[in-house]
């Protein structure tokens, strides 16, 4: 029996197969079709697309992960392409265009060799052994070691990463952003180096003003008000006191009934709820706090003391939020009032004040000594211009954090795809193995054709500049993606990160062999009743490959 009773092969009239090199060919077609969507979107005169979600709204983007995630597609083999996009936007943030467009590539790159009836699993060897031959040179001698405390040398590289996107005009700014929120949030304890950006460093969007005015805040904000218009919306030097409990009496878990005999008895059941806030009060005064912020209610009664304490309360934050002025200031979150001591309150703080902005108010906590958290503010025009801008700083984070993980660069524009195919091509293996080199040459040829140059002219030149490369050191000659011309990527300044780079390789090509191996697509259907007749799918075209 064939998989569990819930969901059955049924071979059945409308049960759709095909086989053999016909499914081949129409996997390698709908990873070319999604390729050529994504296509004029690499390189710094990239066109933006306009995508219309289900709910009317509207995403404009050149973002591969960020255009892939809006499309529907029914094709198994173009949902597996999507996949990729966002398997490198989630491992190294940056080269989700590139990949699709690579893995696009080593999928055509396949096709005549298929028609000419070779073996897929002769093509898979082939790519499988240059993937390596690729990733071993990328490791030795064709990448650079970056100095993390040269702060010019890695704004160059991230400068690199943003050209290409909508914030290309403000480079300078969103490098300095980047570079200085992935410093802020670095930590490195005992040897193990950490650079968590997703938690620690949050991008707060607000409408208005321009991108000019965005900046890395050194501490956090949030998007609050104090509980009560009567406490201090500005304090110097605050105490700070984070707690993960409500300032109220506590509900019963469950529906409660109380019995009543005298009156006197509902009087005392109200005392007894005023005892209880005011003892929780009395925990949070005794350690003297400027500010408290819970993640859970403020009663009106504890702000009443809280109030006459002088003492300022702001509820409902997020865990997240939390945990981040944790790290800013040096508070640590406690979750009973009763064990609050003197070393849980934070003092690392400079500021806390409310500003108002726009319609609304936000709590700002910064001047933080050494914050291990940032918040970085975005403004901008308008809704669409900011969630825009966000997804292009993610990208140049990431590059950031990758560059401090791994600080190894690789010659940007097109010339580590034309030096490693040159390296490849010389090795004189026929077949396959060349065609992995030839598809190379699409990172290059792409950022010719979208800045309107001739291609076929600037590719020789090129190709002729690598060939002829004797030198020590890599050839870093590219293609200058603002005019098309080929330049020296030493002298331009156009730098990748090697991460971004090895993960793009990898991804495009197993992706491709992955795809290579299919020879059969079977849609399996639910089981209507028990009444239809059950066999197990047999392989058809046994004898074919």
């Amino acid at each position: 029996m064939f998989g569990g009773p819930q969901s059955i092969l049924v071979l059945s009239q409308n049960t759709k197969r095909e086989s053999g090199r016909k499914v081949q060919l129409e996997n390698i077609n709908a990873g070319k079709a999604i390729a050529d969507v994504i296509r004029t979107c690499l390189g710094p005169q990239a066109m933006l697309k306009m995508l219309m979600d289900p709910m009317g709204g509207i995403v404009m983007t050149n973002d591969g992960n960020a255009i892939l995630r809006e499309i529907t597609v029914q094709h198994p083999a173009a949902k597996s392409m999507i996949e990729i996009a966002r398997t490198q936007d989630e491992e190294v943030g940056d080269g989700t265009t590139s990949v699709i467009v690579l893995a696009g590539e080593m999928l055509a790159a396949a096709e005549p060799f298929l028609q000419q009836q070779i073996h897929p699993t002769v093509i898979i060897r082939a790519y499988r052994e240059a993937l390596e031959d690729i990733i071993k040179h990328l490791q030795s001698d064709l990448s650079v070691a970056l100095d993390i405390g040269n702060k010019e040398k890695m704004g160059e590289v991230v400068k690199s990463c943003v050209g290409t996107k909508f914030i290309g005009k403000w480079s300078d700014l969103a490098a300095k952003i980047a570079l200085d929120a992935v410093h802020t949030v670095t930590l490195n304890e005992n040897g193990r180096l950490e650079v968590d950006i997703k938690r620690y460093a949050k991008v707060e969007k607000i409408p208005g003003g321009s991108i000019e005015e965005s900046c890395v805040l050194r501490g956090v904000m949030l998007n609050k008000d104090v509980t009560h218009p009567k406490m201090r919306r500005y304090i110097e030097n605050p105490r700070i006191v984070l707690l993960d409990c409500a300032l109220e009496y506590k509900k019963g878990e469950s529906q409660t009934s109380v019995e009543i005999v005298g009156e006197q008895d509902f009087t005392r059941m109200l005392q007894i709820e005023e005892e209880f806030v005011h003892r929780v009060c009395s925990d949070i005064i005794a350690v003297k706090p400027d500010v408290v912020f819970t993640e859970k209610g403020v009663s009106d009664l504890a702000q009443h003391f809280l109030l006459k304490a002088g003492i300022t309360a702001v509820r409902r934050l997020r865990k997240t939020d939390n945990l981040r002025i944790a790290r800013a200031c040096g508070a640590t979150i406690v979750n009973r009032t009763e064990e609050l001591t003197e070393k849980d309150v934070g003092a690392n703080a400079g500021l806390f004040e409310v500003k108002k902005i726009g319609d609304e108010y936000f709590t700002f906590v910064t001047q933080c000594k050494d914050p291990k958290a940032c918040t970085i503010v975005l403004r901008g025009a308008s809704k669409d211009i900011l969630n825009e801008t966000e997804r292009n700083l993610q990208d140049a984070l990431h590059v950031a954090r990758n560059l401090v993980l791994e600080p190894r660069v690789v010659a940007g524009g097109g010339a580590i795809e034309m030096a490693v195919s040159q390296l490849l091509t010389r090795k004189q293996l026929k077949g396959p193995y060349t065609a992995v080199a030839g598809a190379l040459e699409i990172i290059p040829r792409t950022l010719a054709q979208n800045c309107g140059a001739n291609t076929i002219r600037t590719l020789t030149a090129l190709r002729a500049k690598h060939a002829s490369h004797s030198g020590d050191g890599v050839c870093a000659w590219g293609i200058d993606g603002e005019s098309g011309e080929i330049v020296d990527m030493n002298v331009r300044g156009i730098w990748e990160p090697l991460a971004v780079k090895m993960q793009t390789y990898k991804t495009a090509v197993e992706t491709a062999i992955l795809l290579l191996r299919i020879d059969d697509i079977v849609s399996g259907s639910k089981k209507k009743n028990d009444k239809e007749s059950v066999a197990p799918a047999a392989p058809a075209n046994q004898g074919e490959d």
